[in-house]
Order: C-alpha cells, then structure tokens, then sequence
C-alpha cells in the first residue's frame, strides 16, 4: 500500500528540516498518538545524518484481531538518512512484530513553497501474508490486509499531525519573549 501525504508550514525550508531532524524529541510530546520516542543512535557523516528512533505508539487493536496482533505492532524502529544538501530523508521503519513480513519505506522531500516548506512524504508499506508467524495460513491473507490498512491509515494523519506539531513548536519560538 502506499502512504502519500503532503503539509505546507508557513516557516523557512532550512528551519523545517533543521526541526524535524534536530528537535523530534521535544516535538513529539505533543502527539496523542505516540507514548514514546527514544533516540538509539545519530551518527553524521559529512552531510548526511543517520538517526534511529524507537517509537511507541497508542491505537485500539479490535478485539477479534487481538489473538493475532499485538501492540508490537504499535511499536516500531525507524532509520532515517538526513540529506542536509538537497533537504531530503530516506527513512525505513521496522515494526516489532511481523519484521519478518513487513516492508516499510520512504522518503521525505522538504520543497520551498511560496515563503514557507512543502513536505511531501511518501512511502510503501506491504505485509507478506506468508511470512506472518503465528497467525493460521487460512487467515493470514486477512490479519495482513488488516494489519495493512491499519497502519496506512495512522501512517497518513500521523504525519500531519507531527507537521503540525513542528508549526507550533516554530510558533511558540517565534513569538517575543
């Protein structure tokens, strides 16, 4: 499946990007789907930046699905390559359950617009229903597509919503003191 979004924020590309890339921890809080982000590693070389995060997520798992999916699936790492000269993030995210099923990656282009940035993200997710250990084979087919659109559909909001989140934690800086 694929994952498209797109946000417009009203601030200089060089402060978005700089934000997203530097100031995740402090911008994440305000999400009320995340419980929690830690950093694993940031590592630069020259003018690219590797970071990993582990991200822990809040959602309702239905409850005939919850025999078969747990909140692992909420519970994700992510590998993202920060590319300072041309303002764009290859990112790859690898769930806690299913990371033998599932593929998940992207990449984000940080694009001037008018005075302000465009952030296109875009990304593709699949779930391969014979990987899925643990779920009945006659079953799998559905748990997967489930799985699927389960996470595209927070994958998309999400974005926006931390989009949303960086344009008022940018708000909150640029007001006099």
């Amino acid at each position: 499946m694929l994952i498209n979004a797109s946000v417009y924020l009203p601030f200089p590309r060089p402060l978005v990007y700089e934000t997203y890339r530097d100031r995740l921890l402090e911008v994440v809080g305000a999400m009320p789907t995340v419980k929690r982000v830690r950093l694993i590693a940031r590592q630069m070389q020259g003018e690219t930046l590797q970071q990993t995060y582990e991200w822990h997520g809040k959602s309702e798992i239905p409850g005939m699905m919850q025999a078969f999916l747990s909140e692992d699936l909420l519970t994700w790492t992510d590998f993202a390559t920060w590319k300072s000269q041309t303002f764009i993030t290859d990112w790859r995210i690898e769930p806690h359950a299913f990371r033998e099923a599932i593929t998940w990656h992207g990449q984000d282009r940080y694009l001037e617009e008018q005075q302000g940035t465009r952030i296109e993200s875009r990304g593709e997710l699949q779930i391969n229903p014979h990987q899925l250990k643990g779920v009945p084979s006659f079953l799998s087919g559905q748990v997967s597509r489930f799985a699927e659109e389960m996470l595209v559909k927070q994958a998309e909001p999400n974005f926006v919503e931390l989009s949303r989140c960086v344009q008022s934690y940018l708000e909150a800086r640029s007001q006099p003191r």
